[in-house]
This record gives structure tokens, C-alpha cells and sequence, in this order.
């Protein structure tokens, strides 16, 4: 009752099972904790496998109970912290009753772990029950009993050294301040004691970081919770979180410290491995340790100084060893991790003047320590401290960089300052008042030219190491976001440099050899993204400016032509040309404006477009170097901002657009001829290419920069080819790849919209066999959960449903100025009356999602299904009879009513206005219809050619 039924609609599924859960779950659940008292009431002798298996079944029975999908949403499991039960209102007396908890508290202290397991999954659900269940007395009398319970288990803490009653009773801790209040909690009789041993528990956890690592997110999760809700206390008992909290910090801190030296020694798994982990933790931790954060602030002060200075020695000492140089760098990692997450916690915790003042002193130890190992460079690198770095580089970028200079106040002028830095840049914010006296950071100004030096030089000694260029890259990519940073950060000497040198020689990670992975070219895409942002800021209309910019890559473009003709070294300029291709489209996707683009398109066609052309064409089979051209052709095609308006008198817009229809039909055309493909080869191989081309299209037939009727006009066949081409491709993909593979299914059927809004005439000359494929397609397509997909069918159906409607209309007239439109229309006509059945399975398909499903884009439903009822009516009365007699008879004149009132007004056409009208209609016959049958969960209404 509670798995998703595929074989019949959801919705039908979904009344079966509250009918299951109104008239037996309640029963069940009763049951259960009958027999689970009866088992427990009598001595357990667990070594016999079937009283075992019995107490194993009993508790599984109410876990599942609890865990019952009550209101049908499928709720994620992956959000598991957000959980919470929405139990019926008729359980409340066993929820109230303080026996039905005690009994599975009982349960956890008297079973043995295999078993004990499920009873705390059971306590989970309990502590997850809705708070509206109870009114607020009763609230506080369960959370009492729950309380109770957590003391009991914590002073008898030996059942928790089992791994999964570990992890079951943090995941119970997490869910107690999901659902209850801070206001709520601190009233519990032992809430003082309780958050004492919660508190010892978590510092015991954290300090065996070893032991079950992934529970640890469930803790940090209670505790955040616990200290962002401290502001919105309203009640007079103490919440004794400024005492635990500073002591939760230092835990994770010490021991994140000390898990290094056994990491290093014992060549363990190290977590600084697992980023995802790491900043998972971190993100949760920031808040904690805000919560009195002087007493963390010192702490830290005292860890980093201590552990610099060990490295400092280290680095002096001829002598060091290499493991304990290994351990050394691991701390300073760690360190710098955690200064970045407390400075990035000012924004989830109430800051004062002084923190700010204590996270310019943390931050100018932090800034120190990057000046120090950048002058090591390249003899001494480390990974794991430049990931860390970039950690607090980005964390101290959201906090004090750009928007959020908020408070400012002044400073002092150093006595023996002689700079000639003017009076008002001292008035600086609190956290530069440290960084200005040892660093020279007076401000936001001062900061990006340490974030942009640090930057270059992670882009000139770190492009072997993908971790760091990455993560370089993409802060740098966040930083070129904003025309304000932007504005200062052209004025830096370190962006210019970058605008003037962007080649292989001052980057490695731009180079081509064997040495690096195409796959790492990824970030090539980034790079260019940001430094076209940079350069646009003052470019304006400056072509020279632009092709300086550009000469690096018209130097690569140019020995690629060269080799090219030569016919030698053919994996070299390959490997160029997918550079070349991901940085273009970094280029292409900043540029937003129209003169921009301009320049871009300028310097491309006709020069080097047709090399990118010459590329599909020889390497179409490798999915390495088309994707990335066939990606640039796609973005090229966008029209954002209107970029692609060219002026009147540029024949831009056609050049593009025959460019793009030349490489779309190579790509075609030599795709087939791969024949067929395995399963695990057919999407990079082949399917992943023609979903891009789609795109391609899509944008160009949609970007309103093309005049289509210009090609027939001059027998220019460029755009018949393309759509030749998309036929091709579509015929050798299968219905089922169409819907599977999700980036495929949502370019072709936005394309196959644009196609049936503005070029019917294409539509209707298909040959008969694939105009019945592309229908197919369609009928399959309105089934999908997928809205976007679902929505473009019902899209695409409306346009070609009243495309037919309009031909029926003009038939009796045959004006001779029309006749190769009456002529297409002709043709569908012809088509629809020799495959009936075509139409007529869409319209059963409609009827059945509005009645039974859970229709999420009912307005895109109606409009093609006011068109199908009025070409198909004798169809649509079989439809309505049918499930009018599938009822009972008391039911029968309910359902006919409120098919009267779904035609209600509406008239023998197709206008916005009686669109607008059925489309009202029939969101009030889908409440009324479903009312009717709500009581019934065994209808279903059938198509009648799909009867048989």
C-alpha cells in the first residue's frame, strides 16, 4: 500500500491507500504494540530464532505503520532532517497515552542491538509526529516523555556503542529540534540535565571522529538548530547553550587537530579527502560557533599561532621529517577550514563591532599564511591547505566583500604611517581595523587584490593539480559577478595582466599536452566566462581592444588551420581545437550585449566556423572533441538579451544560421553511419550530440533573428537540410531513449514546439509513417511526470490540433491565393481520418490525467483538449458514457451533470475568449468529478481503443 504502484495512475493508487489508511493502518498499529507488550511482558529467550524473528516482524510492522506515506506526497528521503510525520488525527489517544513511548523505550533497553535498532526508528517517528496533533499542554506532556527517554538512554550510554543504534539515536536527537522549539524545550522539567549529557554525548562522539563518521551531521544539525533559535527565546529559563556550545566548537576543533597525526601515521583515510563531507560539517558548524565567540576566537588565535610557528620551524629546520612536515600542514588545513566557517558565520548569527574586529584578527593569520606559502612556490605545494584557503577566500568574500560592507567606523591612523593614503580611507569596517595595522588592508579594495594575486598564482603553478584550478576558478567566476566588484576589479593590476596574457605560458592549465586530461579542459570554459565579464566592463565599442583579447586564440585558430592543411599531427590539433571550442564558449556565454556579440561573430565566420565544421566532420566519433563544438554551436545560437538582433542590414543572422545548418547536418549524417550502439555507449556516443544539435535549433528557429521564408524565397536549401537532418536523427532514436535520457526529451519536444507554432508546412509534408512516429511521440510525451515535457506535448498538440480545426473551417471556401495551405492542410486532414485512432488515444490520454492524475499544468491540458473534443465529439460522447455506466447508479447523473457543465458556454470554436472559457470549466469539473468519485478507488477510465 505504501510503494508507488506503476501498473494503474497515481491518483488512483493514492485513494486505495487512504482508504487503507482510514479504515486498517489505525487497526494495525494497534495490533503491533499489542503483541510487541505481550512479548515483552514475558522472559526473551533470543536464542531462539523464532521468538527473535517474531519481536524482528512486530517492530518492523510499526516502523512501517509510522512510516506510512499519510498524505500521499512521496516525501524525498534524502531530506531526511526534514522530516515529519503527519500522523491522522483519530491515533491521537494512543500518541497521548504515556505507555505506548515507555513501551519502546523499554524495548531499546531490553533487546539486543539487531533489535534495539528498530526500536529507536520507531522512537524516531514517534519524535517526528506533527506538531498539530496535540493541543499545547498535551505538546508539553509528550516532549516531557520524550526528554525522559534521552536521559534514560544517555545514562545508560552502553547499547549506544553499536553503530547502528548510534546512528539511529543521533538521527532521534535531530528530529527532536525539527519539530519542538527552543521555547518549548527549555520548559521541560529536565531540560538542564538532559542538555548537559547531549552535550557530553556530542563532545564524545566528535573526539572518536573515527566512529561512525556519517551520524555525526544529525548532532551538528541538533546544535545549530538549538543556537539560531537562541534570539527568538522568549521565555525567562535559562537555554544554557553559551555554556555547551563553546565547548561543542573546541570538541570538533581538538579533534579534527589530533585525528591528523593517526591519519598520517597509521595511513588512514583522510577526511580532508571527502570535501563534500567537510563542508557539509562546516556549514552546520558555523552558527555553533558563533554562539560566544570569544571564547572560540581565542582558542583559534592560540591553535593557528601555535601551529604556524611549528611549520615555521619545520620549513628552517634541515633536519624535519617528512611526516611530521605531512601532519603539520594537515592541522594548518584544518585551521584554516574552520577561520573561514566562524568568519562565514556572521551571517547566520548576531554579530557585534567586536567580532568583527576578532574575525580581522583571525583573518590576518589567515592572510599571513597565504603570503608565506605563495614565496615557497613551486618547490613546496600542498592540496589539501590550497582547497582550504579557497574555503576561506570564498567565505570571507560573501562576508565582508562587496554588499556587505554594512557598518564602517573609524580608525586610527598608525603614528608611523607615511602613506599617502587620504583621510577617508581609513573609515574602514571593524574587521580591517587588525588587517590594516599588519597587512596594509584598509579595505574591500585592498581585499580583491589579495584574492586576484592569489588567483593568478594558483593559475600558474597549481595547473597540473584539477582540484585547485577548479576551485580557483569557479571563486573567481563568483567574484566576476556583479557590476560593482567588477568596476573595482579592472582597476587591478593582477585583472590586467590576466587580459593581456591569457596563454599557456602564463597559465599551464591552457595547455594541450598529454599531460593533462581533456576532461580537465572543462574549466577553460569557466576561465574565459569570467575574464569576457572583466573585459566587457570598459569595452564598449573598442574592436582593437577585442582583438588584442582575442589574439591568443586567433593564434591557436591559425595553427590549427596551418596543421590543418599540412595533414600532420592530427591528436595535437585535436586537443587544440577542444580548447578552443570551450573557451569560445566561455566567451560567447558573457557576451550579452549586441556589439559584443558583433565583435565575436566578426572574428569567427568566415574564418574559422568552418574549421569547427572540418572538426565534426573527421572526428564525429568521439564524443570528446563534438560535444564541446557542438555545445559552442548552441550557445552561439542563443538570442539572450536580444544579443543576436543583428542590424538591418546585416545578413549576420542567415550566415549564423547556415553555419549552424552545415554542422547539424555533418553531425547527422556521419552520427548514423556508427550503426548501433550498446546501451552504455548510445548516449555519450550518439544521443548526448543529437539532444545538443536540438538545442542548437530550437534556439535558432525560436530566436527570432532568421527569416525563414528568405531560403525557399532564393533556393538557399540550408534550412530544409537541417530539418532533413532532424528527421534523420529522430528515426534513429527510439520512443523509449526519447523519454529516458532527460536532456534528450527536453530539447526535442521544445524544438518539435517551435516546429509545429511556426512551420506546419513542415509538419504536414512528412511522410506518413514519421508524422505517425512524431505523434507517437507526443501521446507518449503528455504521460510524463515530467512537467517541462508534458507541457511542451500539450503545447505542440494545440498548435497542430487548431492548425486542423482552421483547414476544416476554410474547406467550404478554397480561396485561390491559400492553395498550398489548403493543400498542407489537405494533407493532415487526409493523414488524421486514415489513423483516427491517433487523436482519440491524446484525448483519452487527457481525460484520464485530468480525472485521475495529479495534473500539475492543468492549463496546458485544456488548451489542445478543447480542440481534440471539438474535431473528435462522437469519440468524446463514447469517452463520457463510458465512465458515466463505470459508476453507480447513484453516481451516473452526478458525472452527467458534470459533463454538461464542462461544455457549459462553450462555443463551436477555437477564439482566446472560448478557450478562456473551457479552460475555467474545467478546473470546476475536475473538483466536481473528483468529489464524486472520492469514495470509489477502482475506476479508471480506458481509451476504447485500448479496450482490447
Amino acid at each position: 500500500m505504501n510503494l508507488v504502484d506503476y501498473s494503474r495512475p497515481s491518483a488512483k493508487h493514492r485513494k486505495v491507500a487512504t482508504s487503507f489508511r482510514d479504515t486498517s493502518l489505525k487497526d494495525i498499529l494497534v495490533l503491533a504494540c499489542s503483541l510487541l507488550k505481550q512479548v515483552l511482558a514475558k522472559p526473551l529467550n533470543l536464542q531462539d530464532q523464532d521468538q527473535q524473528s517474531l519481536v524482528m516482524q512486530v517492530l518492523k510492522l510499526v516502523l512501517s505503520c509510522l512510516s506510512f506515506d499519510f498524505l500521499g506526497s512521496s516525501a524525498d528521503e534524502s531530506a531526511d532532517d526534514l522530516c515529519t510525520v503527519q500522523i491522522p488525527t483519530t491515533w491521537r489517544t494512543i500518541f497521548l497515552e504515556p505507555e505506548t513511548l515507555d513501551l519502546f523505550f523499554n524495548s531499546y533497553h531490553s533487546l539486543p542491538p539487531l533489535l534495539s535498532q528498530l526500536a529507536l526508528s520507531c522512537l524516531v517517528q514517534f519524535a517526528s509526529t506533527r506538531r498539530s496533533l496535540f493541543s499545547s499542554p498535551e505538546r508539553a506532556k509528550y516532549l516531557g516523555n520524550l526528554i525522559k527517554g534521552v536521559k534514560r538512554i544517555l545514562e545508560n550510554p552502553q547499547g549506544l556503542s553499536d553503530p547502528g543504534n548510534y546512528h539511529e539515536f543521533c538521527r532521534f536527537l535531530a528530529r527532536l529540534k525539527t519539530n519542538y522549539q527552543l521555547g518549548e524545550l527549555v520548559l521541560v522539567k529536565e531540560y538542564a540535565e538532559v542538555i548537559g549529557l547531549i552535550a557530553n554525548f556530542t563532545i564524545t562522539s566528535l573526539q572518536h571522529w573515527e566512529f561512525a563518521p556519517n551520524s555525526v551531521h544529525y548532532l551538528l544539525t541538533l546544535w545549530q538548530r538549538m543556537v539560531a533559535s537562541v534570539p527568538f527565546v522568549k521565555s525567562a529559563e535559562p537555554h544554557l547553550l553559551d555554556t555547551y556550545a563553546p565547548e561543542i566548537t573546541k570538541a570538533f576543533i581538538t579533534s579534527r587537530l589530533e585525528s591528523v597525526a593517526i591519519v598520517v601515521r597509521d595511513n588512514l583515510e583522510d577526511p580532508l579527502d571527502d570535501t563534500a563531507t567537510v563542508f557539509q560539517q562546516l556549514e552546520q558548524l558555523c552558527t555553533v560557533s558563533r554562539c560566544e565567540y570569544e571564547k572560540t576566537c581565542t582558542l583559534l588565535v592560540q591553535l593557528f599561532d601555535q601551529n604556524a610557528q611549528n611549520y615555521q620551524k619545520l620549513l628552517h629546520s634541515a633536519s624535519g621529517l617528512a611526516i611530521d612536515m605531512a601532519i603539520q600542514e594537515g592541522r594548518l588545513a584544518w585551521l584554516i577550514y574552520l577561520v573561514g566557517t566562524v568568519v562565514g558565520g556572521r551571517l547566520t548569527y548576531t554579530s557585534t563591532d567586536e567580532h568583527d574586529a576578532m574575525d580581522g584578527e583571525l583573518s590576518c593569520r589567515v592572510f599571513q599564511l597565504i603570503s608565506l606559502m605563495d614565496t615557497r612556490l613551486p618547490r613546496r605545494t600542498n592540496e589539501k591547505i590550497e582547497l582550504a584557503v579557497l574555503w576561506f577566500l570564498d567565505q570571507f568574500r560573501k562576508t565582508y566583500v562587496g554588499d556587505q560592507l554594512q557598518r564602517t567606523s573609524k580608525v586610527v591612523r598608525p603614528k608611523n604611517d607615511v602613506s599617502r593614503v587620504p583621510e577617508k580611507a581609513w573609515k574602514i569596517v571593524k574587521v580591517y581595523a587588525r588587517m590594516s595595522e599588519v597587512l596594509g588592508i584598509t579595505d574591500d579594495n585592498h581585499v580583491l587584490e589579495t584574492f586576484m594575486t592569489k588567483i593568478v598564482t594558483n593559475l600558474k603553478y597549481w595547473g597540473r593539480c584539477e582540484p585547485v584550478i577548479s576551485r580557483t576558478l569557479q571563486f573567481l567566476n563568483d567574484l566576476s559577478v556583479g557590476y560593482i566588484l567588477l568596476k573595482k576589479l579592472v582597476k587591478i593590476d593582477a585583472v590586467k595582466f590576466m587580459l593581456k596574457n591569457h596563454t599557456r605560458e602564463h597559465f599551464p592549465f591552457l595547455g594541450i599536452s598529454d599531460t593533462y586530461s581533456v576532461s580537465d579542459f572543462r574549466c577553460r570554459t569557466t576561465f574565459y566566462t569570467a575574464l569576457t565579464r572583466l573585459l566587457m566592463v570598459d569595452l564598449g565599442e573598442d574592436e582593437d581592444e577585442f582583438e588584442n583579447f582575442m589574439l591568443p586564440l586567433t593564434v591557436s585558430f591559425e595553427t590549427v588551420l596551418q596543421i590543418f592543411n599540412n595533414n600532420f599531427k592530427q591528436e595535437e590539433v585535436k586537443r587544440m581545437l577542444i580548447g578552443l571550442a570551450r573557451d569560445l564558449r566561455g566567451i560567447a556565454f558573457a557576451l550579452n550585449t549586441k556589439t559584443s556579440y558583433t565583435m565575436l561573430f566578426d572574428w569567427m565566420y568566415p574564418a574559422y566556423l568552418p574549421v569547427l565544421q572540418r572538426a565534426i566532420e573527421r572526428w564525429y566519433g568521439e564524443p570528446a572533441c563534438t560535444t564541446p563544438i557542438l555545445k559552442l554551436l548552441a550557445e552561439l545560437m542563443q538570442n539572450r538579451s536580444q544579443r543576436l538582433n543583428f542590424d538591418v542590414s546585416s545578413p549576420n543572422g542567415i550566415l549564423l544560421f547556415r553555419e549552424a545548418s552545415k554542422m547539424i547536418c555533418t553531425y547527422g549524417n556521419q552520427i548514423l553511419s556508427l550503426g548501433s550502439l550498446s546501451k552504455d555507449q548510445i548516449y555519450p556516443m550518439k544521443l548526448k550530440g543529437i539532444s545538443i544539435c536540438y538545442s542548437a535549433l530550437k534556439s535558432a528557429l525560436c530566436g527570432n533573428y532568421v527569416s525563414f521564408g528568405v531560403f525557399k524565397l532564393y533556393g538557399d536549401n540550408h534550412f530544409d537540410n537541417v530539418l532533413q537532418a532532424f528527421v534523420k536523427m529522430l528515426l534513429s532514436v527510439s520512443h523509449s531513449d526519447l523519454l529516458q535520457y532527460r536532456k534528450l526529451s527536453q530539447s526535442y519536444y521544445p524544438l518539435l514546439e517551435c516546429l509545429t507554432q511556426d512551420h506546419m508546412s513542415f509538419i504536414t509534408n512528412l511522410e506518413p509513417p514519421v508524422l505517425l512516429y512524431v505523434l507517437t511521440s507526443l501521446s507518449e510525451g503528455l504521460t510524463t511526470l515530467d512537467t517541462v515535457v508534458s507541457s511542451s506535448c500539450c503545447t505542440s498538440l494545440d498548435y497542430m490540433v487548431t492548425y486542423l480545426f482552421k483547414h476544416i473551417a476554410k474547406e467550404g471556401k478554397k480561396p485561390l491565393r491559400c492553395r498550398e495551405a489548403m493543400q498542407a492542410g489537405q494533407r493532415l486532414l487526409h493523414f488524421m481520418q486514415q489513423n483516427p485512432d491517433v487523436l482519440q488515444q491524446m484525448m483519452s490520454v487527457l481525460m484520464n490525467t485530468i480525472v485521475f492524475e495529479d495534473c500539475r499544468n492543468q492549463w496546458s491540458v485544456s488548451r489542445p483538449l478543447l480542440g481534440l473534443i471539438l474535431l473528435n465529439e462522437k469519440y468524446f460522447s463514447e469517452l463520457r458514457a463510458s465512465l458515466i455506466n463505470s459508476q453507480p447508479l447513484p453516481k451516473q447523473e452526478v458525472l452527467a451533470q458534470c459533463f454538461r457543465n464542462l461544455m457549459e458556454g462553450v462555443e463551436q470554436n477555437l477564439s482566446v475568449k472560448n478557450r478562456d472559457r473551457f479552460t475555467q470549466n474545467l478546473s470546476v469539473f475536475r473538483r466536481d468529478v473528483a468529489e464524486a468519485l472520492r469514495s470509489d478507488g477502482h475506476t479508471e477510465l480506458c481509451s476504447l481503443d485500448m479496450m482490447s
